[in-house]
């Protein structure tokens, strides 16, 4: 018997030292190998999870949050209000006066539509200047568009024209984008010079400092470009440097306002078809004289509204004017249609005083919508 069992259980030994092998031992040593291995494992995982979540952590540090307003405001009014000043310097400072208005209550394009139906899409050419049908809106937009553009760069975007002879009367706008030479900010408008510059290492752009700015993209000379400058400059050098980013930026992710955008509508009905936004215009306001009462009114929250003045006739004279519109009342045109200036104690405010009144009366609606949101 003991023999057979020798036999089937044969005593293993070290070939090296001819020491006998100790099973039990060798099974903890080989159950303690794996324990640590599976230890490892999971130590591994951890550090891996660990440094997932740190680079998520930086990713979402880096991500720019959105400081500005989560909506975008328009003035619309026709260009004819310039036909109810006497001279070509009230003409000029009536825009200004306009300008001012939208840039005090942060507007952020502001449309100019022809009561007549003339065809104006552009700024750009020779005109004879306010005096004919159709001149007064491409004078008040070319004048809006001056007024918008920094100091520095009105130079070389603005060349000598009779419709901004006496634009050196007029006030300032005094916007955040209207920069000092030795002002500080991460962000600045710039034009793009003429200056030789090697392929991929970006061109050259005033942006009205002491030093040029070197971007890093090679752009077509002579552009309008939104300049994001480095945090860290080195004094020592030649050029500042910086990167171009969309003319939004500043406002929706620094929270600075940026000036206003101009736009040209031949009709009452082209400023809501021709709208810049996919989705159009979600809040619509008409404001008259015949409309309902300011603080009977409600908003909801809203991505993009627009708040339409009338001319000297109201606005009942450019819905007729517009033969795309079939409706006899503007009231059907609006989500609202407002009265901004119940009781009024003259018989008509001129244009330039309801933006003002209106803008006032409608910040506080606005403020209330979001706030509640």
């Amino acid at each position: 018997m003991s023999a057979s069992v020798a036999a089937k259980r044969p005593k293993t030994t070290y070939p090296q030292t001819g020491e006998r092998l100790d099973w039990r031992k060798k099974k903890v040593q080989i159950k303690e190998a794996k324990k640590q291995r599976k230890e490892a494992k999971l130590i591994k995982q951890l550090e891996n999870r660990k440094k997932q979540e740190a680079a998520q952590k930086e990713k979402l540090a880096q991500t720019p949050v959105n400081k500005g307003p989560p909506y975008t405001v328009t003035v619309a009014l026709p260009g004819s209000v310039l036909d109810n000043a006497q001279s070509a310097e009230l003409r000029t400072y009536l825009a200004g006066q306009i300008a001012r208005a939208c840039v005090v209550f942060c507007v952020d394009e502001i449309v100019v539509f022809d009561e007549h139906g003339e065809d104006a899409k552009s700024v750009e050419g020779e005109f004879t200047g306010v005096g004919r049908k159709g001149q007064a809106c491409v004078q008040l937009a070319r004048i809006l568009q001056y007024l918008e553009c920094p100091q520095y760069l009105r130079k070389m975007f603005f060349p000598k024209h009779q419709d901004l002879q006496y634009a050196g009367l007029l006030n300032p706008l005094d916007s955040p984008h209207h920069m000092r030479i030795d002002e500080e900010s991460e962000y600045r408008e710039g034009i793009v010079l003429d200056r030789p510059s090697r392929a991929g290492k970006g061109s050259y752009v005033n942006c009205g400092m002491r030093k040029e700015v070197k971007i890093d993209k090679n752009l077509q000379a002579g552009l309008r470009v939104t300049v994001h400058l480095n945090s860290t400059q080195k004094q020592e050098s030649k050029n500042y440097k910086g990167v171009v980013v969309a003319p939004h930026v500043p406002r929706t992710i620094g929270g600075l306002y940026w000036g206003y955008t101009v736009r040209l509508a031949s009709s009452l009905s082209a400023v809501f078809t021709e709208s810049p936004y996919k989705e159009g215009y979600d809040l619509t306001i008409g404001t008259s004289e015949r409309g309902s009462h300011v603080d009977t009114a409600t908003l909801a929250p809203f991505k993009h509204l627009l708040v339409v003045f009338g001319g000297l006739q109201g606005l009942e004279a450019s819905l007729d004017a517009d033969e795309k519109l079939d409706v006899t009342c503007p009231s059907v045109l609006f989500d609202h249609y407002l009265n901004t200036c119940p009781a009024q104690g003259s018989r008509t405010i001129r244009t330039e005083e309801a933006i003002l009144i209106s803008m006032a009366t409608l910040r506080e609606k606005i403020g209330a919508a979001f706030s509640s949101s």
